[in-house]
């Protein structure tokens, strides 16, 4: 019963003691290849005049220039760009990047964040081409040219 009552609240699996590493291992990896946000290995994000650089939370231009990134304006960077041409929601984000529980909350620190990433990307805030308002819905970061 405990299983069964886990499972219909949620849970993704079961592990019945005992269990091998190799068994526990195995799990992780196929939970891993459902979820949705798996983790990523997305160190360069390319950008209009030079390129964002996540392993250092920098944007480094083509004219030597370099803006450094905090770390969440990088996780909302990474976020957005592992989403390439797919409009996600302001509750999506505070949920995956925030890691909070969006319901009841009433906030526009997505928007500030997102506004100050464009500010840092060189990115016309009256005409992004890179960090993308979806009206009535958030943000999307948008495909290059030549990208599928």
């Amino acid at each position: 019963m405990d299983r069964v009552r886990g499972l219909r609240l949620g849970a993704d699996d079961y592990v019945v003691k005992p269990f091998s590493a190799k068994e526990l291992l195995a799990r992780v990896e196929a939970v891993l290849r459902r979820s949705p946000e798996r983790p990523t290995d997305v160190t360069q994000i390319k950008i209009p005049g030079g390129y964002a650089d996540l392993a250092r939370c920098e944007v480094c231009f083509e004219d030597g220039q370099r803006i450094d990134l905090s770390e969440k304006e990088m996780e909302l960077l990474r976020y957005l760009a592992c989403n390439t041409g797919r409009a996600i929601s302001r509750e999506e984000i505070l949920s995956r990047v925030w890691r909070l529980n969006p319901s009841g909350i009433e906030t526009r620190t997505i928007d500030m964040h997102v506004a100050r990433l464009r500010e840092k990307l060189r990115d016309n805030s009256d005409r992004p081409q890179v960090l993308l308002t979806v009206r009535s819905k958030g943000y999307m970061f948008a495909k290059s040219e030549g990208q599928s």
